[in-house]
């Protein structure tokens, strides 16, 4: 693939307010020739405007959509989703929500979901790389390149806490993007989306990059690229390119109040999103590094209050006992400034920074305590994906409830503020699902008796009970549902 060329056409600049001012003055252009129009007649020196001050060249985006959009592919999706409501009443339904409160037993129903989204291929044998959320809950993939051809595609591997989704199609030869990175752009740079919008197929959006390592609510492992460029509903999972046609970034979300495009546009660097896609096709899964600290900005009272000349770095809030970070002897109240000798500049600069270590490695901080600064070294840990443990009964005798579900993980707890809990990720065909019991929901405790684990739940259960009652966290409501056991 050619490296994107500027284009040689120029565009002549108007600017009529200037104009208007130098005929107000008396002077009026001749070629490159500024001259008074009282002294026109005379023979006098005149002043010369160079020529690039009259053009400038701007970029040609379709070399970008004619060397690369052949690779951008479209991704439709279809499945089911389960989920509860009163029959009869239109969710809109401004008494909809207090019917929900007062009977909150109603049974799941399956609906039909559909999708779809954009994507790119890395590999000419059929690897692609979109978002997460393009095929979460998906039952059926298919991928549509440019050339009208379709294939139903194998989801290899998502990674949630990045968005980053690897998918494979049956192909050999297929075209192929150019892969780049973050580290050479800059705020201010050209950048270029291609994708299908609205299912409109290898629509070219251009815009400038308006921010780097942007952090979002609930997506602390991925330093956004802020950009301006037009992303809408369809965009998800497309490239994003510099202007020598190499991907930067996949298009992932934007901010807005309409639903619709509103200059706020955020992708994932595409050094995260490889780094990703390699672990996943080598391992199935994602390894991250762990620290066990949470962490907090540093405003400017804050830095004058620990003596830093700067707001810069990590404050640290709480310490995980016996976690790497206990044991390399880091407290409450120390400020990392660096991790792995990469500068923090802000809180938010440091979870990306500890998941990309390979767990088990030993790595040195640098941390502000008590006005002065100490170096330490940290052994760093691997981040525990908790898993859905499914709640079969071992045998005929013991109850079933036809869910799956795992204990809360330590950041799930301090989110939902409950000191035990277990997350139901999954709901079958069975009594849990006749109750109403949804998967998102946190059972707290089964007739009275907290559960921490599954297997306090399987003990609940006993073989001769026909009737439990689950205290369930659903939002930020408690209540207690009554399942009936067959």
């Amino acid at each position: 693939m050619q490296a994107f060329m500027q284009s040689k056409l120029t565009h002549w600049v108007s600017v009529p307010l200037a104009i208007a001012a130098l005929f107000g003055a008396g002077y009026w252009v001749k070629g490159n020739t500024l001259v008074n129009h009282a002294e026109a007649t005379s023979q006098v020196a005149a002043k010369t405007i160079s020529s690039p001050s009259a053009y400038i060249t701007l970029p040609n985006f379709a070399t970008i959509a004619d060397s690369q959009g052949a690779a951008v592919v479209n991704i439709s999706v279809t499945g089911t989703v389960k989920t509860s409501g009163i029959p009869g009443m239109d969710p809109n339904d401004p008494m909809y929500e207090f019917f929900r409160r007062f009977q909150p037993n109603q049974p799941q129903t399956e609906t039909p979901m559909s999708g779809m989204g954009s994507g790119f291929i890395v590999k000419p044998e059929g690897v692609i790389l979109t978002n997460a959320h393009v095929v979460d809950k998906a039952d059926e993939v298919i991928v549509r390149l440019t050339d009208k051809r379709e294939f139903k595609a194998k989801v290899i591997g998502v990674d949630k806490l990045t968005d980053v989704a690897v998918l494979k199609i049956d192909g050999k030869d297929l075209p192929t993007v150019k892969i780049g990175s973050t580290k050479n752009s800059h705020v201010g740079d050209w950048v270029v989306a291609i994708g299908s919008p609205f299912g409109f197929d290898n629509t070219v959006t251009a815009g400038i990059i308006s921010a780097k390592s942007r952090a979002l609510p609930d997506e602390g492992y991925v330093p956004f690229l802020q950009t301006d460029v037009a992303i809408n509903p369809g965009n998800s999972g497309g490239p994003l390119f510099n202007l020598n046609g190499e991907v930067i970034g996949i298009n992932s979300q934007i901010y807005s109040r309409s639903g619709g495009y509103q200059g706020l546009s955020f992708a994932i660097p595409i050094d995260v999103a490889m780094g990703i896609e390699q672990q996943l096709l080598d391992k199935g899964k994602v390894s991250r590094g762990r620290l066990g600290v949470g962490v907090q900005s540093i405003n400017q009272d804050l830095a004058t209050s620990f003596g830093l000349k700067t707001n810069s770095g990590a404050l640290v809030s709480n310490v995980e006992k016996n976690g790497p970070a206990d044991k390399a002897g880091l407290e409450p109240g120390d400020v990392i400034l660096k991790f792995n000798n990469q500068v923090i500049d802000r809180s938010s600069d440091l979870p990306p920074m500890v998941a990309n270590i390979v767990p088990g490695s030993t790595v040195k901080m640098e941390v502000w305590r008590k006005k002065q600064l100490k170096t330490l070294s940290v052994r760093v840990d691997e981040m525990q994906t908790a898993k859905a443990a499914p709640l079969i009964a071992p045998d005929n005798k013991q109850a079933k409830l036809g869910v799956s579900v795992r204990p809360l993980t330590s950041q799930e707890l301090a989110q939902v503020q409950v000191k035990q809990g277990l997350l139901v990720e999954e709901v079958g065909k069975g009594p849990a699902a006749n109750a109403g019991i949804q998967p998102g929901d946190v059972i707290l405790a089964v007739n009275g008796d907290q559960v921490t684990s599954v297997t306090q739940l399987h003990e609940k259960l006993l073989p001769n009970s026909k009737n439990i009652a689950l205290l369930v966290m659903r939002g930020d409501n408690k209540i207690y549902v009554p399942v009936k056991i067959s």
